[in-house]
């Protein structure tokens, strides 16, 4: 193995932060069963968090980004993987705490280890990434409470980011009737393509009256952004419906009332994935390999390099990425 190699690598000190590719060697990379040559990463909120000086993810400089990463087992002390095994790992405290996937080599623990399931390239793990698997989550604990496409349309807001374009596409695979919400009038024939039936303006999704309960619009609704819009798509969720929240773009206050879980039996289910346990984790991906995968996966994904990374980063910020960025790390 080359003893030098490329990583773009974040620093804070007292008077400066940088943000860049620099070299940087093994006996950087911290301790793990697993160490990774890197295919494939990817852009998600998290890293471009990690990208500015008051982002409030990372904990300790200098630091690696990452918070997913695709590629090929180069050594491991793991039993149950083997040098030339293709892997994916996500989340968990990549990126986080631990050296992350913006890395042409990374090492990690053996229980963050995913294999590679049959059905997928390691680009496409990365197109799929944590947003994909947030969305795969989200649909997996809406079925498990009852959400069928007999029982009536289903909301994906947030829907030309990560999370939201992967759930219009995974639910429209599976028959769902899709109601998608953007603010982006520029990206409805976007979202049509990734199977959309109807789509819906943040203010029709988010009215400026709204009572504590209000009409039934909606079996289910995928939603990664939170804030006051949760509280006003809890009101029109169905009888029994139930909606997979799983950020907060839209805030961490959710100015809400008890009326719509006493009165309609509506359910709010919590998406984590980051420690999501490790059957479930193998079992979805498996699941985003076949009845899962999206049929418009290369439509969501948008490869960039290494060296665009820091020029990149910042747009996530900003809203203006649409649906996935890729970053091809190493050949």
């Amino acid at each position: 193995m080359n003893e030098q190699f490329r990583a773009l690598v974040v620093n804070k000190t007292d008077n400066d932060f940088q943000v860049g590719i620099k070299e940087v060697s093994f006996n950087d990379l911290p301790e793990g069963d697993v160490t990774i040559k890197v295919h494939y990463s990817s852009v998600n909120y998290k890293d471009g968090l990690a990208s500015i000086p008051n982002g409030q993810v990372v904990r300790t400089y200098p630091f690696i980004p990452g918070i997913d990463l695709a590629g090929e087992v180069v050594e491991s002390k793991d039993s149950r993987y083997e040098k030339g095994d293709q892997v994916i790992v996500t989340s968990y405290e990549l990126g986080v705490s631990h050296f992350g996937g913006y890395s042409e080599f990374a090492r990690v623990p053996g229980d963050w280890v995913v294999p590679l399931p049959d059905g997928l390239t390691l680009k496409e793990a990365m197109i799929i990434g944590t947003a994909g698997f947030t969305a795969a989550l989200s649909i997996h604990q809406l079925e498990k409470n009852g959400l069928a496409p007999s029982n009536g349309s289903v909301l994906v807001t947030g829907a030309t980011g990560g999370v939201g374009s992967f759930a219009v596409s995974m639910l429209a695979k599976r028959d769902y009737h899709v109601v998608a919400s953007t603010g982006k009038k520029s990206e409805h024939e976007y979202l049509k393509k990734l199977g959309a039936k109807e789509i819906l303006s943040r203010e029709e999704v988010l009215p400026e009256k709204k009572g504590p309960i209000g009409q039934q619009r909606w079996a289910g609704a995928v939603d990664p952004v939170g804030g006051e819009q949760l509280a006003s798509i809890l009101t029109n969720i169905q009888y029994g419906g139930s909606v997979a929240v799983s950020g907060l773009t839209g805030g961490s206050e959710v100015p809400t009332t008890v009326i719509p879980f006493i009165l309609r039996s509506v359910n709010l289910l919590g998406i984590d994935s980051v420690y999501c346990p490790r059957e479930l984790r193998i079992e979805l991906w498996n699941r985003l390999a076949s009845d899962l995968k999206p049929n418009s996966i290369q439509e969501i994904g948008n490869e960039v390099t290494l060296e665009e990374l820091p020029q990149v980063l910042p747009t996530i910020l900003q809203g203006m990425v649409r649906g996935r960025t890729v970053v091809k790390v190493s050949q």
